[in-house]
């Protein structure tokens, strides 16, 4: 009997280990760190001020919104488990998921979104979205309530059929939720304590920053993520996002194994990258508008026959096709080719004809006076378009001369409105709306707007109360014929979003928005 006990004790020990060993394999597969190649650095920490692209990528995933854009662009709930919306268009009322956390370990309650929201109201905060909320870009938030801990109810000063989108803006920071301590008693920015499913874990300058898995998490009951809202897990430990600014050096990391994704290539590497062994691409269409810029208040561009002569020295087809290796179309509407509302009317743009520059030019009586033009080498596709633009002007007789900045500072100018031309981006807005918005407004206010046109403005002021499909639809339309007239900017295209990536790398796709999100992303044993 002893000898039955013994042996039983033993198999019992020797399942016991191979238990232990298991589960110690299994939490050395799950140790993983993804790494990521970004650009250039970070611009700071706090969601939606001081921020960029880059910027904007890395807050999304340590900070959530109530409200969120899903896969098809829509805007679903987040942080809400429900949204009501009041007969009138004015009440908003939010109600909150129970049990979800911070950072920090604290639960999020109705005083925190109130407290996040006067934050971001403040203007000493200096938002990045703040004119979308305090009336001058549409409705203003005149009150926030919490009748209970998990209920907020905003009030609106008249309807807006943009409120929800424009809370769940990607360059908005999400309309991300912080806890308090995340600011200084005296107002100072400390660091983002939000609800996403990582956290910042450290920020060295110029080199990384990087994000850990956070373990308690509380994730929607929902089947699968959903683009930024859905189900969100982390499958890594880590995201490394690496700083890598030349571009062949973060090429040559990804076929080295020195980096798993670089969610941003060009069309001509992704070419090279498709057949390379180990490597594959993800491709998808996006919603940003690419073209040049015009100060209307140069005392030569405020002629608008010289920035029609500029539109109709590109030969719109040969520059698409080399800047997007034959992915991508033009498009001269504010309108993207994806909206629902791309139609006929948005697809009249400009006609490429030289002659008719050189007679705008004439009648302008332009002769020859250089017009400097501002470009980047930190995005290619910018550099790209301005090469490409400078030589097909030249043509017709302009004299285009081309000024490299640092990225740094040619956003520096177009904050400011201090430039002559520029070739520029824009991120991608999923709604007409935003996009006319992003491009248009009072100068003497905001000197980064491009369209300064009462006459537009009250029409965009319109659509964006308005929640009519067929009646926006009329006013995007009449917007994009008024554009084409003034000229204030050359939209070139929207262009495509590449992500080259390892074969290890698991469940990353490439969308519309553009940024990427690497919860739902694992990666494979090598």
């Amino acid at each position: 009997m002893n000898r039955l006990l013994n042996r039983s004790l033993c198999v019992t020990l020797q399942a016991l280990g191979v238990v232990a060993l298991g589960a110690a394999i299994a939490q050395a597969q799950a140790d993983t760190t993804l790494r990521v190649g970004l650009n250039a650095d970070i611009r700071s920490t706090e969601p939606g001020v001081n921020r960029d692209e880059n910027t904007d990528t890395v807050m999304l995933h340590i900070v959530e919104g109530l409200v969120a854009h899903r896969e098809d662009a829509s805007v679903g709930p987040l942080l809400a488990r429900e949204v009501q919306v009041s007969d009138d268009g004015l009440t908003y009322t939010f109600k909150l998921r129970e049990g979800v956390r911070f950072h920090n370990g604290a639960t999020l309650t109705a005083a925190d979104v109130k407290w996040t929201w006067s934050h971001y109201l403040n203007p000493q905060t200096q938002w990045r979205c703040l004119a979308e909320f305090d009336g001058r870009g549409g409705a203003k938030i005149t009150n926030i309530t919490t009748p209970d801990p998990l209920t907020v109810v905003f009030q609106l000063d008249q309807p807006s059929g943009l409120f929800l989108a424009s809370m769940a803006r990607p360059d908005c920071g999400g309309g991300g939720i912080l806890h308090p301590d995340s600011v200084a008693a005296d107002g100072r920015w400390k660091a983002p304590i939000g609800t996403g499913p990582f956290t910042l874990a450290q920020w060295k300058p110029g080199q990384s920053v990087e994000l850990a898995r956070f373990k308690d998490y509380s994730a929607r009951d929902d089947a699968g993520p959903d683009g930024f809202t859905g189900k969100k897990q982390a499958l890594v430990d880590t995201v490394r996002f690496m700083i890598i600014p030349d571009a062949a050096s973060a090429k040559a990391a990804l076929l080295s194994s020195n980096v798993d994704l670089l969610p941003d290539v060009t069309a001509s590497d992704a070419q090279e990258l498709k057949a390379m062994p180990g490597i594959q691409v993800s491709v998808s269409p996006i919603m940003a508008i690419c073209g040049l810029l015009f100060q209307t208040n140069d005392p030569l561009l405020k002629d608008v026959r010289i920035r029609q002569a500029i539109a109709r020295s590109l030969d719109y087809g040969q520059m698409v096709t080399a800047l997007s290796n034959g992915l991508s179309e033009p498009n001269n509407s504010a309108i993207p080719q994806t909206s629902p509302f791309y139609d006929t009317t948005a697809k009249q743009g400009y006609q490429y004809d030289p002659q008719e520059a050189q007679r705008l030019l004439k009648e302008a009586g332009y002769h020859g006076q250089p017009i400097k033009m501002n470009v980047n080498k930190r995005y290619q596709q910018m550099f790209d378009m301005g090469v490409l633009s400078q030589a097909m002007a030249q043509a017709t007789g302009l004299n285009i001369e081309m000024e490299t900045l640092e990225w740094g500072t040619q956003l520096e100018r177009y904050q400011s409105g201090n430039y002559q031309m520029m070739s520029f981006s824009y991120s991608s807005r999923l709604d007409p709306a935003l996009g006319f918005d992003s491009l248009m407004g009072d100068k003497s206010k905001e000197p980064r707007k491009v369209w300064d046109n009462p006459q537009a403005q009250a029409l965009l002021r319109d659509a964006v109360r308005q929640s009519d499909t067929g009646k926006r639809q009329a006013l995007f339309d009449q917007l994009h014929r008024m554009m084409i007239e003034d000229t204030p900017m050359v939209i070139i295209y929207n262009g495509t979003i590449i992500g080259g990536l390892r074969d290890s790398v698991r469940g990353y796709h490439s969308w519309p928005v553009a940024k990427p999100r690497l919860w739902g992303v694992s990666l494979a044993a090598q």
